[in-house]
């Protein structure tokens, strides 16, 4: 199973929230660079970068610090927040994203995020499946749908998408552990997907139930800035 830390930009810097709620801010670090190579130095080889910035503005608006990161680093980075157009999808890509994630294009304009799939394939563009009591959340987390989790993500494993990151927001920085059951379900109904686990992972054995549960990879965020896992806890999955 893959790790792949998280970093959320909010005005250049690396802040986490709980349960998205931007009024929770933490700033961990004035520069995102840094965290990044601390990742890279301990092995890791992924990371999920998230524009918070973007996702409000509904268009990319840090993609310098993707820039950095990737021309600075050898991480693999899925690139996410707010990319709504082609021309943000080309600047994320163009400035060293090797994945991108949609989610709210994916609820509010199919159109586009299936021609995405369709010009360049189920695997560089990650669905990205956010959610709230099992239903579909967007724009930063700041509005439900009433699309349920399952039902969407089986509508574009059937379109091509082979990667889904799926939050359950109720998790997000709250540091109780996953939604197990919830991605069990989902594995049961998707079988063709690789499910990344998003909120909630707080301990090595957090990890290793998700690997059983058969998550392709596992995102973690507060727990690695809270010290409840450690970066050399991780070296065994590197």
């Amino acid at each position: 199973m893959r790790i792949i830390p998280a970093i959320d930009i909010i005005e250049g810097k690396c802040v986490r929230l709980t349960k998205g709620d931007y009024s929770t801010k933490k700033i961990y670090s004035e520069n995102p660079i840094e965290i990044a190579k601390m990742f890279e130095g301990a092995g890791i080889q992924y990371l999920h970068l998230v524009d918070l910035d973007g996702a409000k503005a509904k268009q990319i608006v840090n993609y310098k610090v993707l820039e950095q990161i990737t021309s600075k680093t050898t991480l693999k980075v899925d690139f996410g927040g707010g990319l709504k157009s082609n021309e943000d999808l080309h600047i994320a890509f163009n400035s060293g994203a090797k994945q991108i994630t949609g989610g709210s294009i994916a609820v509010k304009d199919p159109k586009t995020f299936e021609a995405w799939i369709s010009k360049y394939g189920g695997t560089k563009i990650i669905l990205g499946a956010d959610c709230n009591n099992e239903k579909i959340a967007v724009s930063g987390w700041q509005e439900e749908s009433n699309l349920g989790v399952m039902p969407f993500i089986k509508n574009y494993e059937n379109k091509g998408i082979n990667y889904v990151i799926c939050t359950d927001i109720a998790k997000d920085g709250m540091l109780e552990g996953p939604s197990f059951d919830l991605y069990k379900r989902i594995l049961e109904t998707s079988k063709n997907i690789k499910l990344i686990a998003s909120g909630g992972v707080t301990s090595i054995d957090d990890l290793n139930a998700l690997e059983n549960i058969g998550c392709e990879g596992a995102i973690i965020g507060k727990a690695l800035y809270e010290g409840h896992i450690k970066l050399k806890d991780l070296e065994t999955y590197s």
